[in-house]
C-alpha cells in the first residue's frame, strides 16, 4: 500500500488538509479515483514517467520520491531527468556520479551544483535515491545563457536542423500557441507586455522540446523526469514532443495539483486542449509568505496584452 501524510507539509491550513480530494489519485481518462499504489504500478512499467510538481510544495517532493523508489524497487533502472539542474552542468554532475567520494559527500556534491533559486533540500530524497540505486542523474534544462538567445533569435539558436529533429513546429498549433501565451500572461498576473510572453513562449516550447530530447537519450531503460506541472502536460508540453518521435513509447504524466474551491476532479484534469494528465494527484495548497504577483514590475500602460486578452490596470 503506498501512502503519504498529508499533515507532514508545512504552512498548510486545517481547510486544505480537510478538502475531499486532498490525498487523492484521480485516474483522467477512465475519470476514477485509484489507489496510490496502482499509480505506483503502472509507473514501474512505463519507459517514460513524467512527474509534474509545484516547485515549493515538499508534499510534490514527497510523492516523486515514493514514486522513484516504487520504481527502483520494481528492478529497473531509470535515468533520473531534473529541470533543477542545467545542460552545462552535465559534466559535472557526471564527475560527482563517478566519483568515490562517500555516499554523504556525493550527496552534498550534488546539492552544491542545484542552481541559486531552487531549494535544493526538497529535492535531496531524490537524489539519494539516484545514489542508493545507481540512476543516471540528467541534467534536462537549457541554461539561462541559452534561454536568452532562444526568446531574442528563435529556435534556430539551439542549432542547424534542431528545430526539425526536435519536433518544435512539428506540433504546434495556432489554438496551443493562444492557449500558452494566456497561460504565461495569467501566470505572470497580467504584467507583461506581448514581446515579453512571446519571448517567454519560445523559451518554455524550446525547453519542453529539450527535455524531450533529454528523455528520448534514455529510451533502452527509461527515463523519470522531475518537472513543472506545466512541463508535464499532454496537450502541450513535453509528452508533444516525446510522442512525435517515438510514438510507441509509453508514457504516463502524473500532475501534482493543489486544491481550491472546486470539488469536481475533472475541473483540475481538463483544459481548453484536452486532457491535460494521465492522472492527478491532489495536494494541499502551500500558503506562500509573499504574493509572487507582489514581486513582478506592472508592465507599461501602454503595453498591448497577447490577442484576446484583456490588459490588466
Amino acid at each position: 500500500m503506498l501512502a503519504l501524510g498529508l499533515a507532514s507539509c508545512a504552512h498548510v491550513g486545517e481547510d486544505q488538509l480537510s478538502h475531499p480530494l486532498a490525498g487523492k489519485v484521480w485516474n483522467v481518462s477512465q475519470q476514477r479515483f485509484i489507489e496510490p499504489g496502482v499509480l505506483a504500478q503502472q509507473t514501474s512499467e512505463a519507459r517514460f514517467v513524467l512527474l509534474g510538481e509545484i516547485h515549493d510544495n515538499r508534499m510534490h517532493h514527497d510523492i516523486q520520491a515514493t514514486l522513484l523508489q516504487q520504481i527502483a524497487q520494481s528492478g529497473r533502472r531509470p535515468a533520473l531527468v531534473m529541470e533543477q539542474y542545467d545542460r552545462d552542468q552535465q559534466g559535472k554532475l557526471d564527475d560527482v556520479l563517478n566519483s568515490s567520494q562517500p555516499f554523504g559527500d556525493k550527496l552534498k556534491a550534488l546539492g552544491d551544483l542545484m542552481r541559486k533559486g531552487w531549494e535544493w533540500q526538497a529535492y535531496e530524497p531524490l537524489l539519494s535515491l539516484a545514489l542508493q540505486y545507481g540512476l543516471p542523474v540528467v541534467a534536462a534544462n537549457l541554461s539561462r545563457e541559452e534561454l536568452r538567445v532562444v526568446s531574442r533569435q528563435g529556435f534556430g539558436a539551439l542549432g542547424t536542423g534542431e528545430d526539425e529533429r526536435l519536433a518544435l513546429e512539428t506540433v504546434w498549433t495556432p489554438e496551443r500557441q493562444e492557449r500558452l501565451a494566456r497561460d504565461i500572461y495569467d501566470g505572470h498576473c497580467g504584467k507583461v507586455p506581448q514581446h515579453v510572453v512571446d519571448a517567454i513562449a519560445k523559451a518554455q516550447r524550446a525547453r519542453d522540446a529539450v527535455m524531450a530530447d533529454t528523455m528520448l537519450r534514455f529510451a533502452d531503460k527509461g527515463a523519470v523526469a522531475i518537472i513543472g506541472s506545466g512541463h508535464a502536460r499532454r496537450d502541450m508540453a513535453v509528452p508533444l514532443y516525446i510522442a512525435a518521435r517515438a510514438p510507441q513509447a509509453v508514457l504516463i504524466s502524473v500532475g501534482m495539483m493543489q486544491v481550491d474551491t472546486s470539488q469536481n476532479p475533472a475541473a483540475y484534469a481538463n483544459g481548453p486542449l484536452g486532457q491535460m494528465f494521465d492522472y492527478v494527484w491532489f495536494t494541499p495548497r502551500v500558503s506562500r509568505r509573499v504574493n509572487p504577483c507582489d514581486t513582478i514590475p506592472a508592465a507599461p500602460a501602454t503595453s498591448p496584452a497577447p490577442p484576446g486578452l484583456k490588459q490588466q490596470s
